[in-house]
């Protein structure tokens, strides 16, 4: 009677064990878990690459300062020059203190210039 018990009880342990195993396979392998796990990988994957990507980046912009540095002391450059400010033109004269400024002065706005 007890070995009956103890295999009764075995074999219902197996199925159980077989059955949860089986269940969580087929969740596993329905479409929308299969999207959702191709979508966190490509995720991942993606995040993997900008960081990759970010870090050249980073090391590029070193090398290029460092070689700028370089190319400086062997040409006896202490420092880049200074740019001009941009010029800029008043498009209406105007004694407010915010006047509007356009960029190159010589398009009219004038529309009865073309007839």
């Amino acid at each position: 009677m007890f070995r009956r018990t103890f295999w009764f009880t075995t074999g219902v342990a197996a199925g159980v064990w077989a059955t949860t195993k089986v269940n969580r396979k087929l969740k596993q392998l329905t479409p929308e878990s299969l999207a959702a796990t191709a979508a966190n990988k490509a995720l991942e994957t993606g995040q993997r690459l900008k960081d990759r990507a970010v870090g050249f980046a980073l090391d590029l912009r070193d090398n290029m300062a460092q070689r700028e540095a370089e190319l400086e002391d062997a040409l006896g450059i202490q420092e880049s020059p200074e740019l001009p400010a941009p010029r800029r033109y008043t498009a209406i004269e105007n004694n407010r203190s915010n006047p509007k400024y356009i960029e190159n002065p010589t398009y009219s706005n004038n529309r009865n210039e073309d007839h």
